[in-house]
């Protein structure tokens, strides 16, 4: 999906969003320097696309902008084996996105469902601020309502402590 077809499926579904255009930004540091609120900066996410070291499980994780990831525990708690980012071929093959563009609603694009996606349990009954498919803009919605969209599409989605 496309960022049009994502804010039409939003209205479509009568989920409450807000959108703030900007220019592309392709990593969480360029995002920091676009003029958000606090409420706003607060909501975003960083997206990452994960994989296992046999390349057999992959994962879309949305955790805190500010949130450095522990492999090591994530590991743990998904009783995987070792992790690494995914490559940008598997990102365009699993999500058609490309580097730079990695959210969760890119999981709207994976049709076989092979994705699993975490959403950090913080994010649970609060905003969440996320890419659509496009790094030119930012979609706030609240993170119950992305869940259930996500899931409504039979996507692998759940809320997971990723975030202290």
């Amino acid at each position: 999906m496309k960022r049009e077809e994502i804010l039409k499926l939003l209205d479509e579904r009568n989920i409450p969003h807000r959108t703030v255009t900007h220019r592309a930004v392709f990593t969480i540091d360029e995002l920091d320097a676009v003029d958000f609120s606090a409420a706003d900066r607060a909501a975003i996410a960083k997206n990452l696309f994960i994989r296992d070291e046999k390349k057999r499980n992959y994962w879309l994780l949305s955790v805190r902008s500010d949130y450095r990831l522990d492999f090591r525990a994530l590991r743990t708690a998904l009783g995987s084996r070792p992790l690494s980012f995914a490559s940008e071929d598997d990102l365009m093959r699993y999500l058609q996105l490309e580097k730079g563009h990695v959210t969760t609603f890119g999981a709207l694009n994976d049709a076989e469902h092979l994705v699993r996606v975490l959403v950090d349990d913080s994010f649970r009954g609060h905003t969440i601020g996320i890419h659509p498919n496009d790094n030119t803009a930012t979609v706030f919605l609240y993170a119950d309502d992305l869940v259930s969209l996500l899931s409504s599409f039979g996507e692998n989605v759940s809320y997971i402590r990723l975030c202290d």
